[in-house]
């Protein structure tokens, strides 16, 4: 990988050891066709189709209007591939997986095209838990948090209060895949999906495991990085009162068959004042970053999982304000390799950072409204933003629902020297 970084530096014209550069302008941002038509809540691309292929340019995406949607954000052929309905209410998050098929059996989608080999799992205000296989062109129901009030396709009247606004997702764990999902009404939900493909009742399944959260979940995170061999996926979760849960999601390493357990490693305050709206982990998962309303990001480390923090200190600093006009920070996205950061805020602007050194990488040009979300592609070359007006301001006329997909070059997203 380091090598793959040299070449681009020559590419764009960055010589090591010199204090010029020859930059090229900035790329500009492309506004992907036919956008959700309502609030966009969550982007993530989808693995690639196969372990070592090409870096994958389907981008999923899930909106108010209750749609997944999956783009091709490639320049040659962006457009939208697909789009299905998942007959749930709004859809306020989603995660990404590998489906486990062997390739000779795999059907070719056909609204891709290709064997994508990919899923989508996605939470909705009406408390649901749903699976949308993209080859298939199938949507399955997982299972619900609290009574299954939400609306079926019929009508039927939402009960808010258990909406499932955090999921995400381990893929290949003992030989199929693993979610967890946190709602509103502060219940943590682990699933086991592994061999799950057998038919289902008209209410989904029933979690393995569920734990009680101290509030309302507002943000939820997954790392696979510097874990115990027993443990799959460590899950971080900011609640409202402003705690940061830290869960293990735990298995016998001698028997992939064996039942997971989910334990709580940690509880503990943030160190932001004000309520946090998002969190991720470190790409290395040693520390995460948590975002507020109040225009603030807090560097965190978790010492007390005994993992090497290499001397660092918590921290936290201001962003996304305009003279005395203070906006929240909506999203956060770990560059996959080099692990600096964005941020997205209500101020419309995305904002690149080098955490470990303190210091501010790159502002982009401002977009047209609230970012609401954001992710990387896997090698970090491509960051795809949802500029979506998150009513921060009330009801007003506000710009259109956009995904945009920015090329990002070396020296916007490599740490800087001390």
């Amino acid at each position: 990988r380091d090598q793959q970084y040299r070449q681009r530096e020559i590419v764009h014209g960055i010589k090591r050891g010199s204090r010029k550069r020859t930059m090229q302008p900035p790329p500009e941002p492309r506004s992907l066709p036919s956008p959700p038509t309502d609030g966009i809540t969550a982007l993530a691309y989808l693995p690639s189709a196969s372990q070592g292929g090409p870096v994958s340019t389907l981008l999923a995406s899930s909106s108010w209007d209750s749609a997944v949607r999956i783009h091709d954000t490639s320049a040659a052929n962006a457009a939208l591939v697909t789009r299905k309905q998942m007959d749930c209410g709004p859809l306020l998050c989603l995660a990404t997986a590998s489906v486990d098929v062997p390739a000779a059996t795999s059907v070719p989608s056909a609204e891709t095209g290709k064997n994508t080999g990919a899923v989508v799992y996605t939470g909705g205000l009406d408390g649901s838990v749903r699976k949308f296989d993209v080859d298939a062109n199938e949507v399955s129901l997982v299972g619900y948090h609290g009574s299954a009030t939400g609306t079926d396709g019929g009508g039927a009247s939402f009960n808010d209060k258990h909406a499932v606004s955090c999921i995400c997702a381990i893929s290949n764990v003992g030989g199929g895949n693993v979610i967890v999902s946190a709602s509103w009404d502060g219940s943590f939900h682990l699933w086991d999906l592994r061999g799950s493909s057998g038919s289902r009742s008209s209410r989904g399944s029933t979690p393995v495991e569920t734990l009680k959260l101290p509030g309302k979940a507002f943000g939820m995170d997954v790392t696979t990085s510097n874990l115990e061999t027993d443990v799959v996926g460590r899950i971080v979760v900011a609640t409202s009162g402003r705690r940061t849960c830290v869960i293990d999601i735990e298995i016998d390493s001698s028997d992939p068959s064996a039942s997971l357990r989910a334990v709580q490693r940690l509880e503990r305050e943030s160190s932001l004042k004000y309520q946090t709206r998002v969190v991720k982990f470190f790409h290395d998962g040693t520390g995460m970053a948590l975002g507020s309303i109040e225009g603030r990001v807090a560097i965190e480390y978790l010492d007390e999982l005994q993992l090497d923090s290499g001397g660092k200190k918590k921290y936290a600093f201001k962003c996304h304000r305009v003279g005395d006009t203070v906006y929240p920070v909506n999203s956060i996205a770990f560059h996959p390799i080099l692990g600096t950061f964005a941020t997205g805020g209500c101020d419309g602007t995305v904002v690149m950072w080098d955490g470990r050194n303190k210091k501010k990488l790159t502002t982009l040009p401002k977009f047209p409204t609230s970012v609401a979300a954001m992710t990387f592609n896997a090698e970090g070359t491509e960051l795809a933003i949802a500029s979506s007006y998150t009513f921060e301001e009330g009801e007003r006329e506000h710009p259109r629902d956009e995904i945009f997909v920015r090329e990002m070059l070396d020296y916007e997203v490599k740490p800087k020297s001390k």
